[in-house]
């Protein structure tokens, strides 16, 4: 049965920016069934931001029906994560280095997903391997991706909560919230440069192909769901004595 989000990637992608994924290495658990939670894709036409909003509230479904114990499979997780990519390339050159990180980890993280199958067995992995903080390693990888996620939930909610015209307020405390104390001080300073040159209100909102009224329900939707996913990950974390301060 066809997950809802991987053919909602395929009708949204082309809206602000594109990605794609490739492949990696061993020993998996079996990832349990998702096909009772998930449902299939029908025929209406879905912005990049309501198909976002759309995967991750599947995926807190899934968290909230089988508890916070369920061993996620990577490849769902990985195909939710691929549709925020867009919303990165919304946004403009200032989160360009977040976009292009992003993408790049989702893409290794899709690519292991077949030898791995579930983000418990790549800690795992890398647990045994004492390589859960080496630049590169799939545990690393995961940590940025949630760092991404978490970036654009604070990047909405502080758009909803001003009225600001201009985005660098809400984008800047975003991001100085969320990424700036794990990226080096020329990333900080490239990123903070970029700020002037974000969209507007009213440009991002079109970008999207939103209204006013349907970008605060969808990033409402986005921010709700978001937030049971990003604390998952952060478990996986913590009940294996891995601090979050990296």
């Amino acid at each position: 049965m066809a997950l809802k989000f991987y053919s909602l990637f395929s009708r949204t992608e082309r809206s602000c920016s594109e990605e794609k994924s490739e492949g990696s290495l061993t020993n998996p658990r079996v990832p349990m069934d998702d096909d009772d939670v998930f449902e299939d894709s029908n025929s209406t036409e879905l912005t990049p931001l309501s198909a976002v909003a759309d995967a991750f509230e599947d995926l807190s479904a899934l968290l909230k029906a089988k508890g916070f114990d369920f061993d996620l499979d990577l490849k769902t997780f990985c195909g939710a994560c691929s549709l925020v990519s867009i919303l990165f390339g919304c946004l403009g050159i200032a989160f360009k280095f977040a976009e292009l990180e992003y993408i790049s980890k989702v893409r290794d993280l899709t690519g292991a997903s077949e030898s791995y199958g579930t983000l418990n067995n790549i800690i795992d992995f890398d647990i045994q391997n004492d390589s859960v903080k080496t630049p590169g390693s799939l545990t690393r990888n995961l940590r940025r991706v949630r760092q991404g996620l978490d970036l654009i939930r604070a990047i909405f909610q502080n758009f909803l909560s001003s009225d600001d015209y201009y985005l660098k307020e809400a984008a800047s405390t975003a991001y100085a919230k969320t990424c700036a104390p794990y990226h080096t001080w020329a990333v900080r300073t490239a990123v903070y440069a970029g700020m002037y040159a974000l969209p507007t209100r009213d440009q991002l909102i079109l970008k999207l192909n939103e209204t006013d009224e349907s970008a605060e329900r969808e990033m409402i939707r986005y921010i709700n769901a978001s937030l049971p996913v990003i604390e998952y990950i952060d478990k996986l974390y913590t009940s294996r004595n891995i601090s979050l301060d990296w």
